[in-house]
């Protein structure tokens, strides 16, 4: 479902101290920029944390959807929240811009995984009949390609 930068160090060995301006600026600014930085890490792991509690429930839509076959995407809903995004970041003097193109990566993955789950939900249900299903999950598809 993700994919691994292997260039990375792993997190065991994140020095939250790193930084190419060690040694050429005064020690209080340095001091003063990691104590920021500390926080912003913090914030960061946050949001990881809070990503993976959303892709948890959009996990579950996916499988109701799947289950029901519902369309992987709802333009109307996005288009919602799209608007809802844009004014909380407008609200919290973050670009608006941003907010929607940063929910519109995560709609796009959300739909990118409720397809995903639907191919297997259909390919699970083509397996079970023995093949019957083919027919109609050919039809589900072509809605679903459709509507996304």
């Amino acid at each position: 479902m993700t994919e691994q930068n292997l260039n990375l160090p792993d997190a065991d060995s994140y020095d939250p101290a790193a930084s190419s301006l060690a040694g050429q600026v005064d020690p209080a600014v340095m001091a003063e920029l990691l104590s920021i930085r500390s926080s912003i890490d913090n914030i960061d792991a946050t949001l990881v944390f809070l990503l993976a509690e959303r892709f948890k429930a959009t996990q579950k839509v996916g499988f109701l959807k799947a289950a029901h076959k519902l369309p992987a995407g709802d333009p109307g809903r996005e288009t919602a929240q799209i608007a809802r995004l844009r004014r909380l970041a407008a609200e919290a003097h973050l670009d608006p811009a941003f907010a929607e193109k940063f929910l519109n990566f995560i709609i796009g993955e959300v739909i990118r995984h409720h397809e995903a789950i639907a191919e297997d939900h259909q390919a699970a249900a083509r397996n079970a009949d023995g093949g019957t299903a083919v027919q109609a999950a050919g039809s589900a598809d072509a809605t679903v390609a459709a509507d996304a």
